[in-house]
């Protein structure tokens, strides 16, 4: 297999994909991590994209599968298999993409947390965002990272684990 995590995603993707009766292409994109302090900086993220073009309507829905489950089952094994024995400095993050799902989704996932943003501001409550995965969750955190007067945190255990959002008291603020 590559050196390359871009090249070897593709090919790992490409043969999971052709061990299920499914042969297609898989696109390749970077989209760099942004630079940080830290002993471990946030790894880069490739983006694999399976080639559509020539699957059916039925083999499309099968591997997003329901609420993207099977999509999220395959980044997961993508990565687990493909960071396994790779030194922290060298590991990297994957997103599998497929129809624009990934793209449609983070689209709605970032509309989620600017609404419960806003409902944890004006209520001065915690806002419980409930139905998302690990990877989803991440997105909301980092999402709102960025906010000094907001706080995520995850609560519960798998697979009833949900992201919360609260409003910091001026004395919380950090900065």
């Amino acid at each position: 297999m590559s050196d390359n995590p871009m090249h070897r995603g593709q090919q790992w993707l490409k043969t999971l994909l052709q061990l299920t009766g499914v042969n297609t292409e898989v696109r390749g994109n970077l989209e760099p991590a942004p630079p940080q302090d830290g002993e471990f900086p946030e790894p880069d993220n490739y983006w694999l994209t399976i080639d559509e073009t020539n699957l059916t309507p039925e083999q499309i829905r099968l591997l997003i599968g329901s609420d993207g489950s099977v999509l999220d089952a395959i980044q997961y094994l993508a990565n687990s298999v493909l960071n396994l024995h790779q030194p922290p400095a060298e590991q990297a993050s994957y997103t599998i993409e497929l129809n624009g799902y990934r793209i449609q989704r983070q689209a709605e996932i970032q509309a989620l947390a600017a609404a419960a943003s806003q409902e944890a501001r004006d209520t001065g409550k915690e806002v419980e965002i409930k139905s998302l995965s690990s990877a989803e969750r991440r997105q909301i955190h980092t999402f709102l990272k960025e906010f000094g007067d907001l706080e995520t945190f995850s609560r519960g255990k798998e697979p009833h684990r949900h992201l919360v959002v609260r409003q910091l008291l001026n004395e919380e603020r950090i900065g």
